[in-house]
């Protein structure tokens, strides 16, 4: 069964930084791919980086403004997002999702978990 448990969410400032964290497990060998998205407010649910375990290729949404840095710690079963500059725009829950293939993309993420809160005050 895949389990997704994200944290770290909460209030910060206008250019604070914050980082979030989301233990990953069920799955068998490293051929899958972990991914962060993001739904704010009466907008859609959006993808904001993409980790691929085997091969460690990491991809960014084209709004990351290089603000989001993704990693993983293998050890603890554990992805990261640290989000910089953090802006009022980045108010969203914000997601971990996790699916089979070694591959970069926002498509095929099906299961969700229940996210962590990000508000950002101006």
């Amino acid at each position: 069964e895949v389990q997704l448990q994200a944290s770290g969410g909460g209030l910060v400032r206008a250019g604070g930084s914050l980082r979030l964290s989301c233990v990953v497990s069920g799955f068998t060998g490293d051929d899958y791919a972990i991914a962060w998205f993001r739904q704010a407010p009466g907008k859609e649910r959006e993808g904001v980086s993409c980790l691929t375990v085997r091969s460690g290729t990491t991809f960014y949404a084209s709004f990351d403004e290089d603000r989001f840095t993704m990693s993983r710690d293998p050890a603890k079963n554990t992805v990261y997002l640290q989000i910089d500059s953090l802006k009022p725009e980045d108010t969203a829950v914000y997601y971990c999702s996790a699916r089979y293939g070694d591959y970069v993309s926002f498509e095929g993420f099906d299961d969700w978990g229940q996210g962590t809160l990000v508000t950002v005050s101006s």
